[in-house]
């Protein structure tokens, strides 16, 4: 297959055909001045597929302003391969996209244990790793690791915010805690418990429970928090495994208040396999509109998401959360890849992605993307969100990772 051919083919065929994209060197080299490769992993199986959608929609974004005409001129040539949300095939698929596909950047990567597994590697090799869906707190490491930069507040931030809700609400809870045993989940625990301050953990916090991704459930894990007579619980996971949770706490007659990630509080991909019913008056924390929730229906915001998705991703939900994820990180792309004008070098890819501010459609108000050669984390604000009838409802003020 030629270059020019793998370019006529959309990037949504590219992202789910049986057909692999490579090129030859010189071929590459011939056409570094008409296509801008991007490349990235994502988990459209395994134990983290419900993320997969994220990797449809922002293929579809480039679909569309490849029809546009590109950028400056440069049509985009999207790559976007399965890891199965396993770090090895993450690795190996990552050193495909450097090696072979020659792209000019990795991007919009899904989860913590394949960005792990991928970062150090990148960083040597120079190439940009850019607006990851995934929390660590070690993408703010700008000095350690220059050529990589998240996308959403990160990891312990969240956490803090949910133990201050949790301070101001029930100051005498008993607290039990689930979170998944990885990176992720060790940030999350960090920031809840720095914000708790070190003597009400030890009086509040009466039970951990971690699992694997490997695990088929976890619900022995709930059952034993449950047993331990707290009235909140705090739970840090994927989709399927926050659906497991919800599920079971219900299935247990257990009432506490229940406070999931930001991971897993898509409507789709975790409370409705839970079960509507059983997900009321849970809490979670938001930077993004909520597409499922007539309330931003008559947006100008949701009005062009859906009618971009209705047009270049026919097949996906506009209102699952998961989608919208991909629309944003999408948007932060296009914006570098603009401010790059003729210059598509790595090295001018990385340094716009550290030079943004701006407002992309779907986020919340009161909320921005905004980095600098010393901010590694765009979004750094987030909103409560409890969940009444069949969606989100937000409430309380903006807070950001300063306050």
């Amino acid at each position: 297959m030629t270059v020019a051919q793998s370019m006529a083919r959309s990037a949504f065929v590219r992202l789910v055909g049986a057909l692999a994209v490579t090129a030859s060197a010189p071929m590459l080299a011939q056409a570094a001045d008409k296509e801008i490769r991007i490349g990235q992993t994502m988990p459209y199986s395994g134990p983290a597929s419900a993320y997969g959608v994220v990797g449809k929609v922002q293929a579809a974004y480039i679909d569309m302003i490849n029809e546009k005409g590109g950028v400056h001129g440069r049509k985009i040539r999207f790559i976007s391969l399965d890891d199965g949300y396993a770090p090895p095939k993450a690795a190996e698929q990552v050193r495909k996209l450097v090696e072979q596909d020659n792209v000019h950047a990795v991007f919009g990567s899904v989860g913590t244990p394949g960005n792990m597994a991928v970062h150090k590697y990148l960083n040597t090799k120079k190439i940009p790793q850019i607006f990851l869906l995934s929390g660590a707190a070690i993408w703010n490491e700008y000095d350690k690791y220059p050529w990589t930069i998240g996308w959403q507040p990160d990891y312990a931030t969240e956490g803090q915010i949910y133990a201050r809700y949790i301070l101001k609400e029930k100051p005498d809870g008993r607290i039990a805690i689930l979170y998944q045993n990885d990176d992720s989940g060790r940030d999350y625990l960090k920031g809840f418990k720095e914000a708790l301050g070190a003597a009400r953990v030890r009086d509040m916090i009466v039970a951990e429970a971690s699992y694997h991704v490997s695990d088929p459930t976890v619900d022995s894990q709930v059952v034993k928090l449950q047993a331990s007579g707290a009235d909140v619980l705090f739970t840090h996971a994927t989709p399927k495994f926050g659906a497991q949770a919800i599920r079971k706490v219900a299935e247990l007659g257990w009432k506490p208040l229940h406070i999931i990630s930001n991971t897993t509080n898509s409507v789709k991909g975790a409370l409705t396999p839970a079960g509507l019913d059983r997900s009321q008056g849970l809490v979670s924390a938001f930077y993004i509109k909520d597409p499922g929730d007539p309330l931003w229906h008559n947006d100008a915001d949701y009005k062009e998401y859906a009618t971009f998705l209705t047009k270049y991703a026919p097949g996906v939900d506009p209102g699952e959360v998961l989608a919208t994820y991909g629309y944003l990180t999408a948007q932060g792309l296009i914006r570098v890849l603009e401010q790059c004008k003729d210059d598509v070098s790595r090295e001018n890819i990385i340094r716009q992605a550290r030079n943004m501010n701006f407002v992309p459609g779907m986020i919340l108000p009161g909320i921005r993307v905004e980095t600098s050669p010393t901010i590694g984390v765009p979004i750094r604000s987030m909103q409560l969100g409890r969940f009444e009838g069949s969606n989100w409802k937000i409430f309380g003020d903006v807070i950001t990772a300063a306050q």
